[in-house]
């Protein structure tokens, strides 16, 4: 069967011809008919992979101390076999799909082949034309709702389970920090919530984006100083971080907009280092949002509808 992967090595993409998948215990084998291409996650991790050895280090600093254990263990010339065959192996991309379900495992229980599905899970739900995925990562998917919708609801969930982790009620005030995929989803489901949405990118394009999506304030990050916030976007009760950034300016711009007591939600991958005055003086919330929780069937419903 056909899948798309790339080689880490030199971030080369390739449609390969691969074995196809057998079924597990507790998995499915899916027929994949959509696959959704994340511009975000997918394009870091290509970029990544297009990186020199030292690049590759220092944009993933753990896995650099990992080699660097390995060799202390084991000694350099095992090490860099083991490097350089991971670096030959084509690894596959995409984590978010759809599909007709062709085969159950045996203790898999309400999942039957025919079912249509939505599936998640990178290294599962990957851009294949047949994918092995657990069956706790899949979910049903409604006669009413397209495949194409349908590979949409991991990263819907991923939306979903940050606002479920700001605990977000009517009438609150919620900033969203990066306005890509996720944070788009997640403005819209701040909206249906009955919440008063901030929305700050980078991308004037992205910023535009959500305001016709209809969020109430949405700016540029480079026309906010932090020190003189416009009313409109200042005492957030939630600050969600859907940005991906080495930066720290995300955790410190999310400081500037909340009022004391916030609950400040990371969802993406970003700096870490945080001020202690703003945190310290306004008593700040950090939670950190995991994937998607339990909410990959909620999260189809909500992306789909």
């Amino acid at each position: 069967m056909r899948q798309v992967t790339q080689r880490l090595k030199n971030g080369q993409i390739q449609i390969a011809e691969v074995p196809r998948p057998t079924v597990t215990p507790d998995s499915v084998l899916v027929d994949v008919r959509a696959s959704l291409v994340s511009a975000g996650t997918e394009r870091s991790t290509v970029e990544a992979a297009r990186q020199s050895l030292i690049g590759k280090a220092r944009a993933r600093p753990d896995q650099a101390r990992q080699v660097l254990d390995k060799a202390r263990r084991d000694g350099l010339r095992a090490t860099l076999d083991t490097v350089r065959t991971r670096l030959d192996q084509p690894s596959p991309l995409g984590y978010s799909s759809a599909g007709v379900m062709v085969e159950a495992g045996a203790r898999v229980s309400g999942l039957r082949p025919g079912d249509r599905v939505a599936c998640a899970g990178a290294g599962h739900a990957v851009h294949a034309e047949l994918n092995q995925v657990p069956a706790n990562l899949c979910a049903r998917l409604p006669d009413t709702v397209s495949f194409e919708a349908g590979a949409f609801a991991t990263v819907g969930s991923i939306a979903l389970h940050a606002v479920r982790q700001a605990q977000t009620s009517i009438g609150e005030r919620i900033a969203v920090i990066g306005l890509g995929l996720v944070g788009q989803l997640a403005c819209r489901l701040l909206l249906a919530a009955g919440c008063v949405v901030v929305g700050v990118d980078l991308d004037p394009e992205l910023v535009e984006r959500a305001r016709q999506a209809g969020v109430q304030w949405a700016s540029v990050r480079s026309q906010l100083t932090d020190a003189d916030l416009p009313t409109s976007a200042a005492d957030c009760d939630a600050i969600l971080i859907t940005a991906a950034t080495s930066s720290d300016d995300p955790v410190e711009l999310a400081a500037a907009l909340a009022r004391d007591r916030a609950r400040i939600v990371v969802v993406g991958d970003v700096g870490m280092k945080l001020p202690r005055s703003p945190y310290y003086g306004k008593e700040l919330e950090l939670r950190l949002s995991r994937s998607y929780g339990r909410s990959h069937p909620r999260g189809l419903a909500a992306t789909s509808s």
